[in-house]
């Protein structure tokens, strides 16, 4: 069973598998470094669980639920 980005709890870490979904959400998402291969640390969710603030390559983001589905990781 694959899991998601947004599947992780904080302090998990995972390894970027694909990008599923396509057009410009996945371009934006690779354009912030969120590229196959690379590792991936949720730091903490906001209380609604939505953002989801994810460390990877050194700095921080904040991913809405939506796009952190779009993430498979292993």
């Amino acid at each position: 069973m694959s899991r998601t980005l947004a599947d992780l709890k904080p302090g998990e870490r995972g390894r970027i598998l694909r990008i599923g979904g396509g057009g410009p959400v996945v371009q934006r998402l690779m354009s912030m470094g969120l590229l196959e291969d690379a590792e991936v640390e949720v730091i903490r969710r906001a209380p609604a669980g939505d953002p989801i603030e994810i460390r990877v390559m050194d700095y921080a983001l904040s991913l809405r639920r939506e796009e952190a589905r779009a993430v498979e990781v292993g």
